[in-house]
């Protein structure tokens, strides 16, 4: 099976070009090709397929073989690769996940995607929509009891689950602590991705991020769109903010009610054969 490995700021998968070939079990491969000692390396694995709706339908398995509905900096890879690769030479892209069909802007130089701005759609703000139990109300700065401390919590949802938290230094956040148990939380009924965000300024954040199912991940392009949400909901950053991640930075833009716009690179490692 031939595969190519990308990454969007570091967070990177296995993709397979389903117009090509044929995955039989994907969420068991996603597993096998993750493990970052005896596979390829990755977050995950994505599927590029055909769509009878758009230019192409991508499917994310994270690397725990867990299905996700939606990734930011999945599609942005996605849409480097169908550009590249002659699956649909366009620059702007309809891109068909488990959360809605995506379109994408391509920034082309020389014949290669150098950026990509996505169209994330709206956010979903209403506890049932993320989702999370409890009354139906949005979720913004709201108490959740963790085993040894309480944190104020932010949740949409990005087509995925997102809990979003504020920290004055997000590098002491002890991430691989906090991550897990908010992940499995009972709150969530789903699991979810877990953020912890540091303000620089109107204009500028810090995320690190816990991804649901991959662990620590060094970028999540739909947990920044979050991210960018939360700040405007709760006053803490403006509707554009410029996020620096682990992996890189991404742009981000939110007016209330609209779509989030991501902006950011993909990045195309190496191509090679998986003997399946």
């Amino acid at each position: 099976m031939k595969f190519t490995k990308m990454h969007g700021i570091g967070n990177d998968y296995v993709f397979v070009n389903c117009f090509e070939e044929t995955v039989a079990d994907p969420a068991k491969l996603s597993i096998a090709v993750s493990d970052r000692h005896f596979g390829i390396g990755s977050d995950g694995l994505i599927l590029i397929l055909p769509s009878d709706k758009a230019d192409a339908r991508m499917r994310i398995f994270n690397a725990d073989g867990s299905e996700a509905q939606m990734c930011g900096n999945g599609v942005r890879c996605v849409a480097k690769y169908i550009y590249e690769h002659g699956i649909a030479k366009k620059d702007e892209l309809a891109i068909d996940t488990l959360a809605g069909v995506r379109t994408v802007q391509l920034r082309v130089s020389g014949g290669k995607v150098a950026g990509v701005r996505v169209n994330m759609g709206a956010p979903k703000q209403w506890r049932s929509q993320i989702p999370m139990k409890g009354p139906e109300t949005k979720v913004v700065n709201e108490r959740l009891q963790l085993a040894h401390s309480m944190q104020h919590v932010t949740c949409v949802s990005m087509g995925n689950p997102h809990c979003v938290i504020y920290a004055d230094d997000v590098g002491k956040v002890p991430l691989a602590e906090f991550g897990p148990e908010i992940e499995h939380h009972p709150s969530f009924p789903e699991r979810t991705n877990v953020h912890f965000v540091q303000v620089e300024s109107e204009q500028e954040i810090i995320i690190r991020t816990w991804e649901r199912g991959s662990g620590i991940t060094l970028a999540c392009g739909t947990g920044a769109s979050a991210c960018c949400v939360a700040g405007v909901l709760i006053g803490k950053s403006g509707p554009k903010v410029l996020a620096h991640l682990p992996g890189g930075d991404l742009e981000l833009e939110w007016e209330n009610g609209a779509s989030v716009y991501m902006t950011g690179p993909a990045t195309e490692v190496f191509s090679g054969e998986w003997p399946e």
